[in-house]
C-alpha cells in the first residue's frame, strides 16, 4: 500500500485530538509550534491553554512586555523562544495580517523551515512538508537510510524525499472531500503523530505498525540503528555560586545580560567564587545538579541574613520578597529559593 495513504488512514484512526488541530487560526497554531519547538506536548499543552486565555489574539500578545511574556513562559526552558516569540507577534502586528506564504512566515523571529512548513500547512494548506525528529525517524526507518540526519547531505536528502511523498488530491484518484483537512495538512500531522505514537524513538511497536510489510528497517534488523546521527555536541560544566540575601523582608536580583544562558531572566546575588562569599552567609545546598542542551551546571546556594543592605553591583535592584514570584527566573533559580 502507498506510504502516504497508509500514514493517512493510521492517523484518521489514530491521530491525536489537539486543542491547535481544532481550529484554523494561524496565532494559535504558530503559538503551539514555537510552545513546541523543545518541549513534550504533554507539557506544551498547558502553557499553550495559559498563553491563549491571557492573550487571546497576536495583538494581546504584542502589547504585553517582555517580562510578562517571559514571566508566563517560566518552566519550558530554552527562555530564546519566548523572546522570540514576543517580537515575531509585533511583527506580525506591524505587517497588519499573519504571514500566509512560506517567505513571509520564515521572515518571523524564531522561525525556521521546519516551523514555517508546519503553520503554511496546517493554517493555510500549503505544500510544505515538515522535517523534525520523528519524521526523519520514520523516514530512515522505513526506507532504510543510514545518512546522517545531522549532515547536509542528510537534510537535504530527507527533505527532499518528505516533498516527494506529501500527498494531494490529484495524486490520490480521491476527491478532494476524501481528505478531512488539506492534504499537506492532515499528512503532516499524521506522519508527526506516526512517529511520537507508533514509530517512537525506544520500543516501538513494530508488531502492529501498520508499514511493517515495507519498513526496511524491519526487514533488515536494524530499526535500533535509525535514523543515524553523528555525535558533535561537546557537554560543559559550570558551576554557580548564589546568595540568597534577606534584608527587612525585600531581597536583591538583577536581570541576567545578552550573550550567555538565561537571558533577560532574573537570578539572586551571584559570586564568582567561594573566596566571595561573605562569612556571614549560611550554605543550604551545594552542588545542585541542573542539565541544559550544551552543559550541565552545578550551583551552590547561601543564605545571607542582614540588618542592614550589603553593598553590591549597580545592576542589582531591592525588591519585596513577597513580589519576587512577579519576575521570571530560570528553573534552578525557582528551585533554589524554595529550599530557603
Amino acid at each position: 500500500m502507498d506510504f502516504s495513504i497508509t500514514l493517512l488512514e493510521w492517523f484518521r484512526e489514530n491521530g491525536r485530538a489537539l486543542p491547535w488541530r481544532q481550529t484554523h487560526d494561524p496565532y494559535a497554531i504558530w503559538l503551539s509550534e514555537i510552545i513546541l519547538q523543545q518541549t513534550q506536548v504533554k507539557q506544551g499543552w498547558e502553557y499553550w491553554e495559559r498563553f491563549m486565555r491571557r492573550w487571546p489574539t497576536v495583538e494581546a500578545l504584542a502589547e504585553a512586555t517582555e517580562d510578562e511574556v517571559l514571566r508566563e513562559w517560566q518552566g519550558l526552558g530554552y527562555y530564546s523562544r519566548a523572546r522570540n516569540l514576543h517580537f515575531a507577534a509585533k511583527q506580525i502586528v506591524a505587517l497588519g495580517h499573519f504571514p500566509n506564504t512560506l517567505a513571509e512566515i520564515k521572515q518571523l523571529k524564531g522561525v525556521g523551515d521546519y516551523t514555517a512548513a508546519a503553520i503554511g500547512s496546517i493554517a493555510f494548506g500549503l505544500p510544505a512538508a515538515v522535517v523534525d525528529g520523528n519524521v526523519y525517524r520514520v523516514l530512515a526507518r522505513h526506507f532504510g537510510i543510514d545518512t546522517p540526519i545531522n549532515t547536509s547531505e542528510g537534510k537535504k536528502l530527507f527533505q527532499s524525499l518528505a516533498q516527494s511523498l506529501l500527498p494531494s488530491s490529484e495524486r490520490f484518484d480521491q476527491p478532494p472531500s476524501s481528505f478531512l483537512l488539506p492534504p499537506s495538512s492532515e499528512y503532516n500531522q499524521a506522519i508527526m503523530d506516526f512517529g511520537a505514537l507508533q514509530c517512537t524513538p525506544v520500543s516501538p511497536n513494530c508488531s502492529v505498525c501498520p508499514l511493517m510489510e515495507s519498513c526496511e528497517a524491519l526487514r533488515s534488523n536494524r530499526v535500533k540503528e535509525l535514523p543515524v546521527k553523528l555525535k558533535t555536541l561537546k557537554i560543559r560544566e559550570r558551576h554557580l555560586i548564589y546568595i540568597y540575601v534577606r534584608c527587612n523582608g525585600q531581597t536583591a536580583i538583577h536581570r541576567r545580560g545578552s550573550g550567555d544562558i538565561w537571558q533577560g531572566l532574573w537570578e539572586p546575588w551571584l559570586v564568582d567564587s567561594e573566596a566571595a562569599v561573605p562569612s556571614a552567609a549560611i550554605l543550604l545546598r551545594q552542588h545542585v545538579k541542573h542539565v541544559l542542551t550544551h552543559r550541565v551546571l552545578y550551583a551552590d546556594f547561601y543564605l545571607l541574613e542582614v540588618g542592614e543592605k550589603p553593598e553590591l553591583p549597580s545592576d542589582y535592584v531591592w525588591i519585596k520578597e513577597s513580589e519576587l514570584d512577579d519576575y521570571a527566573k530560570p528553573r534552578l533559580i525557582e528551585t533554589l529559593i524554595e529550599l530557603q
